[in-house]
């Protein structure tokens, strides 16, 4: 049964995408009535003054031009001209390296606070403080103090996803059920082998909410992030490619941007399923 409701929901998202995309060939494909004007503005503006073509490529172009980039991800021509191999491969191990480092920080502070109700109390008031801040609000503060972009973005990915991580950690820890740690406490078992054989496991699928949160928000910043330092990245290219009026490379790094995350994300909900089990 389960397997024959997958089946139809692949078939209807097939037949919803193929919808969209003759929508979408068809919109753009129809010609406007053609203006008359000044011929160095009409050069200026292009086929989408000059003969009434749509400015808008359809999804045969995206597609040819998705093709040219798998040709060749790898090419750099310069600091501007770089392949979409290149500038993922530059925003991927930013965020994994400040997702990392959030990681390292998040969940033995999330075990202390769910843990310890006295440093949960202590620590509240900045967690509430500094939780609603903008990740993109640091990126002044940390290109003033750090003199880097890229480590600048690499702060700002870690301090995005610091607080679901942390906050998901304590909740878990602090939901361990009384019984088991009231058998652990009989057995005298000591309080780090009890937080890595009794907590820890209970607490894992709340941890990998958490990490499952923070990625996605990882994700979202560093294409804010690296459109505002510059350089290289995913972000930057976007916006190079905007600067370019290359509306084709636009749409390819939004449906790049969108399949990474998808990636990113069912990893993290493929691990939660393996640490979740019934009650």
């Amino acid at each position: 049964m389960a397997r024959s409701l997958g089946l139809r929901a692949a078939l209807l998202s097939l037949a919803l995408l193929v919808g969209f995309l003759l929508i979408w060939q068809v919109a753009v494909s129809g010609t406007a009535k053609t203006q008359v004007m000044d011929p160095e503005y009409a050069a200026l503006m292009g086929q989408a003054a000059t003969t009434g073509k749509s400015a808008m490529p359809g999804p045969l172009d995206v597609g040819a031009t998705i093709w040219k980039h798998l040709k060749d991800p790898f090419y750099d021509r310069g600091p501007n001209d770089k392949g979409l191999g290149i500038q993922l491969a530059y925003s991927i191990g930013r965020v994994a390296l400040g997702y990392l480092l959030a990681v390292i920080v998040a969940i033995p502070v999330g075990f202390l606070i769910g843990m310890s109700p006295l440093m949960g109390r202590a620590l509240d008031p900045f967690i509430q403080l500094l939780k609603p801040v903008s990740p993109l609000a640091w990126m002044p503060l940390a290109l003033y103090t750090i003199k880097d972009s890229g480590l600048s973005a690499i702060f700002v990915i870690f301090i995005c996803s610091l607080w679901p991580m942390l906050i998901n950690t304590a909740f878990g820890v602090s939901g361990t059920r009384k019984e088991w740690l009231n058998v652990a406490r009989t057995l005298e078992v000591g309080p780090l082998r009890r937080a890595l054989t009794v907590i820890l496991p209970a607490a894992a699928p709340t941890i990998l909410t958490g990490m499952r949160i923070s990625i996605g928000i990882a994700w979202l910043v560093i294409v804010a992030a690296e459109m505002l330092v510059g350089g290289t990245g995913i972000g930057y290219f976007v916006w190079n490619e905007w600067n370019n009026l290359s509306i084709n490379n636009v749409i390819v790094s939004i449906l790049v941007i969108g399949l990474v995350g998808m990636i990113l994300d069912q990893v993290l909900a493929r691990a939660q399923r393996l640490v979740t089990f019934p009650d």
